[in-house]
């Protein structure tokens, strides 16, 4: 979402790099470019003029520590600023009462009722007990839809049967809820095209009926700044809690989240990343703060780890690289774990930019399509061909190209790629057995005391 944004705030500090000192030509410079960088991601403009004020604010007169440079402290000054403008803190969904109640409310199109799916299946991973309320009675299809979804995610949803009145209705799953010992509801509102008093008189009535303890403004990070226009809207009518930003894994430039907090004076909770239900996160204004300044988001990528891999399988591995028996078995469990972690070019845009990360961000480097490619040939292989792929001469490579539907040269490319790594592993091994540990100077060690 914010990759435009990114690369040319980027590109503000790399002019800064080369520089002493601070001067009020360079702050200067890089503000006019920081303000066109925001304008180009559709920010709307108050909220630059005040957001590029407190940063000049804070860095004109600015003495430089020693251990910094002037570019490290001006991206240091944009980094607190951008998380001031994102929201600050990361804001968690408040969860009090029997059940509790949280209300999602927007336009149609935004994305609500996929999003009540998804809340409901991260709140089941945290150990909650969520029931989902269809009360969006306005579209045809929203029912129907939030019970195919429920039904895939393990979450009961109340349906309205007969009932027409999305008062009512949401009075009843209020009910259900506590009869059922649910200890969470989530109320899928109704939304219209655009704002109007009859969608806003509903939603209220809706809202006053169960008294949800959040209320949840959906935002689609598409629409840009009519985003904007219809959470002022939804604000003036509603105690708003928060925000829920969906579609942010498209094409929008970022403005929508960047203007929508400084409008509402609410913080996004959650975004969505991905169509899966599994693509939903909670949103941290810290950590997309350092994302758009390409300092990478560490902590993320380190959770979508531990998330997608099995603790035990990664000491199993962890055991077998270190005796040498790494097989084409093993190779083809990673790439799947890798995949389930979300597509490669998501998981680079986590990592830091610069250095290495500059050669892996090319087109050529990021092919999802290798991957699948690769686990088909390994799959196409028998048992003994993945645990002893010496065996594979031209008969036998010839059957896998036909199989995986690749070619014999894509397959003598993975063999040599594979050895290469079981090369790599057995080096790093004698490495450790060689090393003498009392000759490094350890923490509390002799010769680190």
């Amino acid at each position: 979402m914010f990759e435009s944004l990114g690369e040319r705030m980027q590109g503000v500090f790399k002019e800064l790099r080369g520089e002493g000192h601070l001067t009020d030509f360079h702050i200067e410079s890089a503000l006019r470019e920081i303000r066109l960088s925001l304008l180009e991601a559709d920010v709307a403009l108050p909220v630059v003029r005040k957001f590029t004020e407190r940063v000049k604010e804070r860095a004109l007169g600015l003495k430089v520590a020693q251990q910094l440079s002037p570019a490290q402290e001006v991206t240091r000054i944009v980094r607190d600023e951008l998380k001031a403008l994102l929201g600050g803190e990361n804001a968690d969904v408040a969860l009090a009462g029997k059940p509790a109640v949280i209300a999602l409310v927007g336009l149609q199109g935004s994305g609500k009722t996929t999003s009540a799916a998804k809340l409901a299946r991260l709140l089941k991973a945290r150990g909650r007990y969520p029931l989902i309320v269809a009360a969006d009675l306005a579209r045809p299809a929203a029912v129907q839809q939030l019970v195919t979804l429920g039904r895939q995610i393990g979450v009961p949803v109340y349906e309205p049967g007969a009932e027409r009145d999305p008062v009512e209705v949401a009075r009843r799953g209020l009910r259900e809820a506590r009869q059922t010992g649910r200890d969470t509801l989530i109320v899928d509102t109704a939304g219209r095209l655009h704002l109007d008093d009859v969608l806003m008189a509903e939603v209220k009535a809706v809202a006053a009926a169960v008294e949800p303890q959040e209320i949840l403004f959906v935002a689609d990070a598409m629409t840009g700044q009519d985003a904007v226009k219809s959470a002022s809207g939804f604000a003036e009518a509603l105690a708003l809690t928060g925000i829920v930003l969906t579609k942010t894994d498209g094409d929008a430039r970022g403005g929508a989240a960047l203007s929508v907090v400084s409008v509402t004076g609410k913080p996004i909770k959650f975004v969505g990343v991905g169509e899966k239900p599994e693509d939903f996160e909670p949103f941290h204004p810290d950590r997309m703060a350092s994302r758009i300044l390409g300092l990478g988001d560490v902590m993320t990528l380190i959770e979508k780890v531990e998330a997608s891999v099995d603790a035990e399988s990664a000491r199993k591995l962890a055991a077998k690289t270190a005796s040498g028996d790494f097989t084409l078995e093993d190779l083809r469990d990673q790439l799947q774990s890798m995949k389930k972690m979300g597509p490669l070019e998501s998981l680079l845009d986590l990592l830091p930019k610069g250095g290495m990360m500059k050669a892996l961000k090319g087109p050529e480097s990021v092919d999802e399509k290798a991957l699948t490619r690769t686990t088909a040939i390994i799959d196409s292989m028998t048992v003994a061909e993945r645990q002893y792929p010496q065996i594979l001469n031209g008969s036998r490579k010839k059957r896998v190209a036909a199989g995986s539907g690749t070619s014999v040269a894509e397959i003598n490319r993975l063999l040599k790629q594979y050895q290469q790594m079981r090369r790599l592993m057995r080096t790093a091994k004698k490495g450790v057995r060689g090393l003498d540990l009392s000759k490094l100077a350890l923490p509390g060690g002799p010769r680190g005391q």
